[in-house]
């Protein structure tokens, strides 16, 4: 875990308990998880990833709609060998699937390390996004993801980065390469999942897709305590400082 993040781990016991007092005001209708519940589910995913995961859905289920209690968390520094997407039922405070998922053949080999918004990048983005519609393409059944971030993910569906099932994102091929397969840019997951996988995400329920970099974590509107009061809460100087170490 780099360096920055362990040292929020020290901070963010306070800002996590001030954002499910927030979150069980009357704009929810469940008082949200803490980072460290989901954590219990699921030990291999990282606590100041999961409380920016939490800040992020807390936000946009307030300005956005949509709160059907699941939420997607995608970790971009983790490598691609490794399980690096969870769903968590917020409601039933469960953990629905702990996946393989790639990343975009320009954003690195194993790790990825770039990120664009820009068409034909071939890289992955990242910041909040939400399912969109349904449909059956080259991949079978795939979920588009419509990014709810200017400058970092608005151009998702221009791109037509969507969920989608494939090969090359099966463990198996890691032997021989290294690492998973790589996509155009989209989150794909292995075929055995990929179908109830996809099922459930496609109530309109969200998608973060994380990775420290720092333009992003200090103007995020998910995450910038200017742009949501949950935010201003929940990531006070210090937790900011922290991650931008």
């Amino acid at each position: 875990m780099p360096i920055f993040l362990r040292a929020a781990l020290r901070r963010l016991s306070l800002a996590g308990a001030t954002l499910c007092a927030l979150a069980s005001g009357p704009v929810f209708a469940m008082p949200l998880p803490s980072a460290k519940d989901l954590q219990k589910l699921a030990p291999q995913a990282s606590l100041p990833t999961l409380e920016l995961a939490l800040t992020a859905y807390a936000c946009a289920s307030a300005s956005q709609g949509g709160d059907n209690g699941l939420l997607t968390v995608i970790d971009y520094s983790r490598p691609s060998r490794d399980k690096r997407l969870w769903v968590f039922d917020l409601k039933t405070r469960k953990l629905l699937f702990e996946e393989w998922v790639t990343h975009g053949k320009n954003s690195g080999d194993d790790l990825a390390t770039s990120f664009s918004n820009r068409p034909n990048s071939y890289q992955s983005s990242i910041g909040l996004f939400q399912t969109g519609q349904l449909y059956t393409g080259k991949h079978g059944q795939s979920l588009r993801l419509v990014g709810l971030e200017p400058g970092f993910n608005d151009k998702s569906e221009e791109r037509a980065i969507v969920m989608h099932s494939a090969a090359y994102a099966d463990p198996r091929v890691v032997p021989g390469l290294g690492r998973l397969g790589r996509s155009q840019g989209c989150p794909a997951v292995r075929p055995a999942v990929a179908a109830r996988l996809i099922n459930t995400l496609k109530r309109g329920s969200y998608v973060f897709a994380y990775y420290p970099q720092p333009k992003w974590l200090e103007t995020s509107r998910f995450l910038a305590p200017q742009s949501c009061a949950v935010a201003r809460a929940a990531r006070t100087p210090e937790v900011i400082a922290s991650l931008l170490k």
